[in-house]
């Protein structure tokens, strides 16, 4: 009997054995904390504790299912909540390849010129028109064309001039009667005839039936197409002289630009027909109304040409001076500054060695410095001017500028790519890509609308891009925005 038994009773105990190693290694295994599991499985990323995306503001202290959602629950390191929002590292070596350069944030004034091209053109503000005042017959035209030049009281055409003739007999029958002889002379007058012409009939003492017309002034005809035997009307122009002794150049200025000139502005000009010449300007005019094609402005820069070397219709570069008060404010080099379509970003390099997006407003550029309106610099500031956009690429894949808010995604709100699945008039499920800022994984999820019918017009399939906040009762959409299917996110 006792050798048939202890067989039995070493079995019955290896058994009871075996189930307490077992027991023991469940125990060391699940029983053991998170943190001392981390370390088991050969990382050393202390975790804080876990949540769930969907409300980040609730903490557990074991993984697990969410009570919220029907997701696992997700850690949150001590290393990633202290470099959140700070900026990015990479590594000495990353940096060099990516040829990193640094630039510094200056304190100073912008001496801004606008540059553009224009052509030389006649002052419209210097021109002679002569015309008929009364009617009457061309008995001369002297050999003129438009385009020759002339000199102030150059003859121009003879005219024979009947009422003028009549009207100069009244005048000598009537000299010697003074209260008639003024009410004669002053019909001469009105009739068109110049008081020296008037005292040269009262000095010869006979009437002129023919009448030459003189140039007012000296200047380019523009206008001249009189011939013999031809008959004038009054009212009719003879001739139209430009003076050339001031000319224009008129120019195109881009609307952004034209703000930050003014009338009286100083101007340089050169030109390709004068090599190595700059002649100084001043603006004239800037036309009120913008070109709606080209968006924008004519400006007119008057230039003195004395010795007529500048004729119309000659090529010229112009400087134009920026009129705007001059103050200081934080320059940074122009090649720091990234510009995404919807806002600027400086990439600030602190002396931890770490790179930190800096959103900014800039104003003016010149001489390859921008004008820093607003934005966390200051004057000593590094800031990287070369491989900057690797370093944004980089940040952006990590979710460093997508923490930034911009004027879509205001603050407090998160920015999101998904595709519709179902709309509702206070709801709609998106299956969503991605959500760095909270750590959401790819999830097909219901969210609230801010506003009955924000939704409406969508399809099932679409893809969209949408703005939302994080409440207590859950993720309500602020602003969906349907997108083409070929859009990257």
């Amino acid at each position: 009997m006792m050798n048939k038994f202890r067989p039995a009773a070493a079995a019955a105990l290896f058994l009871v054995l075996a189930a307490g190693l077992f027991i023991g290694w469940r125990l060391g295994t699940h029983g053991a904390t998170p943190e001392r599991h981390a370390q088991q499985a050969g990382t050393a990323r202390e975790i804080l504790y876990w949540y769930d995306p969907m409300k980040p503001d609730a903490h557990f202290e074991r993984p697990g299912k969410s009570p919220f959602m029907d997701m696992e629950l997700v850690p949150r390191y001590a290393d990633a909540a202290q470099t959140e929002n700070i900026g990015l590292g990479l590594a000495p070596a990353f940096t060099q390849n990516l040829g990193v350069k640094l630039g510094t944030v200056e304190k100073g004034e912008l001496h801004p010129s606008v540059e553009v091209s224009g052509s030389v053109a006649f002052d419209g503000h210097a021109v002679s028109v002569v015309q008929a005042r009364t009617g009457g017959i061309v008995e001369r035209a002297y050999p003129l064309a438009a385009g020759d030049r002339v000199r102030a009281g150059a003859p121009l055409v003879d005219i024979r001039t009947p009422e003028w003739f009549a009207a100069q007999s009244e005048y000598l029958a009537l000299k010697d009667v003074p209260q008639l002889a003024a009410a004669a002379r002053s019909r001469l007058l009105q009739l068109g005839m110049t008081a020296r012409q008037v005292d040269d009939i009262e000095r010869r003492g006979q009437p002129r039936a023919i009448v030459t017309l003189r140039a007012p002034r000296a200047g380019m005809l523009s206008e001249f197409d009189l011939r013999q035997g031809m008959t004038v009307v009054p009212g009719q122009t003879l001739a139209r002289i430009n003076s050339i002794d001031r000319v224009w150049i008129e120019a195109q200025v881009p609307e952004a630009e034209a703000a930050s000139l003014g009338a009286g502005g100083k101007a340089k000009a050169r030109l390709t027909a004068l090599p190595g010449r700059a002649l100084d300007g001043v603006i004239d005019t800037l036309i009120p109304e913008l070109d709606r094609d080209t968006r924008t402005l004519r400006v007119r820069v008057a230039l003195p040409n004395p010795d007529g070397i500048l004729r119309p219709g000659m090529l010229a570069f112009i400087q134009l001076e920026n009129t705007r008060e001059k103050t200081a404010a934080l320059l940074v080099p122009t090649e720091a500054v990234i510009a995404t379509g919807k806002r600027h970003v400086v990439i600030a390099a602190p002396a931890d060695g770490r790179f930190v997006p800096v959103e900014v407003a800039t104003g003016i550029e010149t001489g390859g410095k921008t004008e820093i309106l607003s934005g966390a610099l200051r004057a000593g500031d590094r800031v990287v001017v070369s491989g900057q956009f690797m370093i944004d690429s980089e940040a952006s894949l990590r979710g460093v500028l997508a923490r930034m808010p911009t004027e879509e995604a205001p603050a407090g709100t998160y920015t999101g790519i998904g595709i519709v699945r179902s709309t509702a008039d206070d709801e709609i499920v998106l299956m969503h890509e991605p959500i760095p800022e909270l750590e959401w994984p790819s999830m097909t999820m219901s969210f609230a609308l801010s506003k009955p019918g924000l939704a409406n017009g969508l399809r099932p399939g679409q893809k969209v891009r949408f703005h939302f906040s994080a409440t207590e009762e859950g993720p309500v959409i602020e602003h969906l925005e349907a997108l083409p299917q070929g859009e990257a996110s």
